[in-house]
């Protein structure tokens, strides 16, 4: 497992037990489910400390059959569990998730309301903690739990560019979360525009900000003080711009047949994250994003598809000579 001194990146969120359907159609008819992990930052920590990186994840869990699912799963992909605080007074989250057949995006209910994730607050900021990394990665879902979550958040994200860390932030729009469009918005953004590295999908960046082309999107951000924007454009690849004018498209890489959409986006950032931190260049970053969310969307599970560090070499190793 990966101890404090060996970090290099901290992401902070809410795990939760998953229940997906067996049966497709309607979750009021589903009658079996498979259990697994959920949770978008957690699926990008588990997709980094596949690929052999020192993650550290900070959360809250009940004293639950639930919360204990949790610890033991985080800790089974090594990543350091030092600030996955056990709080016996509030619930750990679960979810059920429907089962499709043709590919589009599941059902999903929430049980979460009143968790113990949702108490986290600045409360639970450790200096020492984030700034071992080297990076801190955020997303949308979690600034949408509650208002003490989003503070840390906050807390968190200008602590480690104070310290000179790198920071992504995955927009990753949870609009059932959030009172209203205008909360979610303002809210999103205030995060993202303080970002390095700025995610957003496509049709969430028309949304955050009132424009439809990729490249206007991109500027944006880059005209609020992001470094980087990396647009996922979905079956088109991705679209990239920095502030110092480099820009470009990464081609994608073609589905035949799509299973599960859900954490497509986390194992996008996952790709990108990991090339920028090994100082590869952002082209070949947003390609590896492309090829991560494909791998996602083949196979059921948020996090299933995400590869460890010799099935990644020897794909990347494939498409370069195919």
């Amino acid at each position: 497992m990966t101890s404090v001194q060996s970090l290099d990146v901290v992401t902070i969120g809410e795990a939760m037990a998953m229940f997906t359907a067996q049966q497709s159609g309607p979750l009021a008819d589903a009658s079996s489910y498979v259990r697994r992990l959920a949770g978008a930052e957690l699926n990008v920590a588990i997709g980094l400390a596949r690929l052999g990186f020192g993650v550290g994840y900070v959360t809250r869990v009940g004293a639950d059959a639930f919360g204990e699912y949790i610890r033991r799963a985080i800790a089974g992909e090594g990543i350091c569990t030092e600030r996955v605080i056990t709080d016996p007074r509030f619930p750990s989250g679960f979810q059920l998730k429907a089962r499709t057949d043709d590919g589009s995006d599941p059902r999903v209910e929430y049980f979460r309301r009143g968790s113990a994730a949702s108490t986290l607050s600045t409360a639970d900021y450790d200096a020492s903690f984030f700034t071992a990394g080297r990076h801190l990665h955020l997303s949308g879902v979690a600034t949408a739990v509650s208002d003490s979550l989003r503070a840390l958040l906050h807390a968190a994200l200008d602590g480690m560019k104070q310290a000179g860390r790198t920071v992504s932030f995955d927009t990753n729009l949870r609009p059932s979360l959030w009172p209203d469009a205008q909360t979610m918005v303002a809210e999103v953004n205030a995060l993202a525009c303080k970002a390095d590295w700025v995610l957003p999908g496509i049709e969430e960046g028309e949304i955050l900000t009132g424009r439809r082309e990729p490249e206007h999107i991109a500027d944006f951000y880059l005209a609020r003080g992001a470094g980087t924007v990396v647009v996922k454009l979905g079956p088109a690849g991705a679209y990239y711009k920095t502030a110092r004018g480099e820009q470009g498209t990464a081609a994608p890489f073609p589905v035949t047949k799509v299973v599960d959409t859900v954490g497509a986006g986390d194992s996008f950032a996952v790709g990108v994250i990991s090339a920028l931190l090994e100082g590869q260049p952002l082209a070949r970053a947003a390609r590896r994003g492309n090829l991560l969310g494909s791998l996602a969307v083949q196979v059921a599970g948020d996090s299933e598809g995400l590869p460890d560090r010799s099935t990644l070499d020897r794909l990347l190793a494939d498409k370069d000579h195919a």
